[in-house]
């Protein structure tokens, strides 16, 4: 795998070429990582927003719908649709709060939960190599290079997710 060119100037003050490299590899890794689960997901006649919603619903058992659009950042229509589809097709199941009846509680039912697996590993085919190749260090250089992409909200919910080591 080629190595990218040493930055041209200080990490301060990036040269153009570098902040179109970056780019570029954020355009083809995307393409590629979300390549691995497409696949399967047009298979069942899902698309990537339906994806997002498992991964994330799967990632908060009981998360109420509210804080699923702010993760999310679609409309209510566009959750709507995607929910509809996925509680209809048995992958996601509702209940009402606990303290507030009107909360809509989101989790992933037996068959959704084996969905949002099956992407994952598929996923992870892709990232576990890379990782190994790249070196712990280079991870975590990846790591911080993602969450300073990120803005403060997605930040502070990556930092609370992962605080035990998940």
């Amino acid at each position: 795998m080629p190595k990218p060119p040493a930055m041209h100037r200080s990490k301060l003050e990036p040269a153009e070429s570098d902040m179109r490299m970056a780019q570029d590899l954020l355009f083809f890794a995307y393409r590629d990582f979300t390549g691995a689960a497409d696949v399967a997901l047009a298979e069942l006649g899902l698309g990537r927003a339906h994806h997002r919603a498992l991964h994330f619903i799967g990632r908060n058992p009981g998360i109420i719908v509210s804080d699923l659009l702010g993760i999310l950042r679609i409309t209510k229509q566009s959750l709507a649709r995607v929910l509809g589809e996925l509680m209809a097709r048995g992958y996601v199941a509702q209940s009402a709060g606990r303290a507030d009846r009107r909360q809509r509680l989101l989790s992933l039912t037996v068959t959704g939960a084996a969905l949002e697996r099956q992407l994952f590993e598929r996923q992870q085919e892709r990232l576990a190599p890379a990782y190994r190749a790249a070196g712990a260090a280079a991870v975590d250089g990846f790591r911080r290079v993602m969450c300073a992409i990120m803005d403060d909200t997605a930040r502070a919910y990556v930092d609370a997710r992962h605080a035990g080591g998940d």
